[in-house]
């Protein structure tokens, strides 16, 4: 487990409490049942507690707390299956603060520090992911092509868009139509076409600017998933103390207490990836190699252990009453998201993180 500071634990502290007492599980089924993204009230308490700019410099209003710090958020907000745009427009203005000139970061990065403005990423254009590749294109400032998934699209201003040439800023307006896509998760995800959309391109980041976004994308979402897995098994592990069957306690039978011991040993091997990942970044050290090992072992724990949260908790964990489902669904999208297992250790094997 990392070593935290004084003010990453009182970080951590409060986004667990906040979570746990103004948007536990139940709020997400309300923001489900209302066909709306996300809370805006709570999306505004998001930025008031300063948490959409902790990856962003103090001169351009944020935090500058650094990606650990954003993590152990993260972490506490997958706990409760939190709804918001925080992972997607931290990304955004990742990629300003990494690539944008200095114009661009004083029209931006205030804004997506206080969450008056809403960024997110448009990278893939196929039904997954398969890398860094782009058939869209700019001519002229104006961009065109189609991204077929993306993240919190219906209430973005921002877009940040992988095209042939580089990446760019596209503010939501003229030349740009959102077809929203239903997935398992009940998430807010669209596909975004772009038609001759007025675009700035980032510049400053240098040839692997797009690679270096990837990666934060990967650890950030397996940052999610962290906290998910972590609340699949507490939520199990307290139903097999009190569920009682044949006279006993389930927690009671051997066969059970070795899936939970199997379950937990996946949950510290992925907290371990989890937060190497966040350092590497905040370090500046083997980034692409821990991201792509963070996700590949998220996708994998957080596939077993919501499978498993299901199947132990028996028929009535397949039920809209009981939260474990929740999860399960939510994993699914996220497990594709930003690259599967398979496409990740790959790249890994061959380092070449596309």
């Amino acid at each position: 487990m990392a070593v935290l500071n004084d003010e990453q634990e009182m970080l951590r502290d409060m986004a667990r409490e906040w979570t746990r007492n103004e948007h536990p599980v139940s709020a997400w089924r309300s923001v489900r049942d209302s066909g709306e993204p996300f809370d805006a009230e709570a999306w505004g308490a998001m930025g008031e507690m300063g948490w959409a700019g902790i990856v962003i410099p103090e001169e351009h209003g944020g935090t500058d707390f650094g990606w650990l710090s954003l993590g152990l958020v993260v972490e506490e907000m997958g706990k409760t299956l939190a709804a918001s745009p925080l992972i997607a427009s931290a990304l955004a203005a990742s990629a300003i603060v990494l690539g944008g000139s200095e114009e661009q970061k004083s029209s931006y990065l205030p804004r997506l520090a206080t969450g008056d403005l809403i960024g997110t990423l448009a990278f893939d254009e196929g039904p997954r992911h398969t890398g860094l590749e782009a058939s869209t294109s700019v001519h002229n400032g104006r961009l065109t092509g189609t991204k077929a998934f993306v993240h919190e699209a219906s209430r973005a201003g921002l877009f940040v868009v992988l095209a042939q040439d580089g990446v760019y800023l596209v503010e939501k307006g003229k030349g740009i139509s959102l077809s929203k896509r239903h997935l398992a998760d009940m998430r807010d995800h669209a596909e975004v076409d772009f038609n001759d959309a007025p675009a700035q391109k980032l510049a400053d980041g240098g040839s692997d600017l797009a690679q270096k976004i990837l990666d934060r994308a990967r650890v950030l979402t397996a940052a999610e998933m962290l906290g998910m897995c972590q609340a699949v098994f507490d939520t199990t592990l307290d139903y097999l103390k009190q569920r009682v069957q044949f006279n006993q306690v389930l927690s009671s039978f051997q066969a059970l207490q070795h899936r939970m011991a199997d379950l937990y040993t996946e949950l510290e091997l992925t907290r371990s990836a989890v937060e190497g990942g966040l350092q590497a970044i905040d370090t500046g050290f083997a980034v692409t190699e821990a991201g792509l090992l963070a996700k590949a072992r998220a996708n994998d724990a957080l596939h077993l252990i919501s499978k498993e949260g299901v199947q132990l908790h028996g028929g009535i964990g397949m039920t809209d009453e009981y939260d474990v489902g929740f999860y399960l669904k939510r994993a699914r999208v996220l497990e594709a998201a930003w690259g599967s297992s398979g496409h990740l250790r790959d790249a890994y094997a061959s380092m070449k993180a596309y």
